[in-house]
């Protein structure tokens, strides 16, 4: 038996990256995965993936900043394995980084929409399933930004979203401790993905912010990661071993932030 045999997880953003490795990661330990994406191709190919391995996974269409589709993708993922136990709210975007009086609204609302009212809304859905189930267990992707580190230029969007998403986590921890359910963010740093391929950089550079480390960085493996050694710390907090642990930001990048 795995850590989760029984268990079913709902993964925003479990296309590609953190999301599709957590999935992977969940699965191995008997988890049936529902996989929630705005990207088919890639969604299916890794829902194909689970399956051929011997898991039972579902992608499902969904565009997390929008009300009615969050709702219909978790009401497609109960109808698909009959119950909730898992959520990981990890879908998210860098967005645009710019100057403050050159990041335009819509860039601004677009970013918090997404990243933001896209955990709210995933949060806000899922809680009666896993009520009804007895608990559960809540997980956010946040990021060491917004939360330990403040020095990615023009970030002042992204960072907002992810030190209130940390906020977020730890209110529905305590409102939600007693119907046994847990809600707690990981705060990953520099993970190889593809998220920074699709950061629009604009006028960073006026900005003036600049960290370097004449050295190297002394964080463990350097402080770049993978997407598993994020999956793996969502595997302790989704699982019994993490049973007495609510509240918390789990920061996932070998020490890195520390220096900063």
């Amino acid at each position: 038996m795995g850590m989760l045999t029984g268990k079913v997880a709902f993964i925003t953003g479990g296309a590609s990256g953190i999301g599709a490795g957590t999935a992977r990661r969940f699965a191995q330990e008997g988890a049936r995965v529902a996989l929630a994406d705005v990207q088919p191709e890639e969604g299916e190919r890794l829902r194909d993936e689970l399956s051929q391995a011997g898991a039972e996974a579902l992608y499902i269409q969904c565009d997390v900043s929008d009300a009615q589709s969050v709702q219909q993708a978790i009401e497609a993922t109960v109808a698909a394995f009959g119950q909730l136990d898992i959520v990981f709210a990890n879908a998210g975007v860098n967005g645009v980084w710019a100057p403050i009086d050159e990041l335009q609204p819509e860039e601004w609302d677009k970013t918090l929409n997404i990243n933001l009212r896209g955990t709210y809304l995933t949060v806000h859905y899922a809680v009666p399933h896993l009520k009804r189930a007895g608990g559960g267990s809540i997980i956010i992707t946040s990021s060491v930004n917004g939360n330990r580190t403040f020095s990615s230029p023009g970030a002042s969007a992204y960072s907002s979203s992810k030190a209130g998403q940390v906020a977020f986590a730890k209110m529905i921890a305590l409102e939600l401790g007693r119907h046994n359910i847990r809600c707690n963010a990981v705060c990953p740093g520099l993970i190889h993905t593809n998220i920074q391929e699709r950061t629009e950089q604009r006028g960073t550079d006026k900005i003036g912010i600049e960290v370097e480390l004449p050295e190297g960085s002394p964080a463990l493996h350097g402080g770049e990661g993978e997407p598993v050694d994020v999956a793996d710390a969502c595997l302790f907090l989704a699982s019994d071993l993490g049973r007495h642990v609510s509240g918390i930001e789990l920061y996932v990048d070998g020490g890195a932030s520390l220096l900063r």
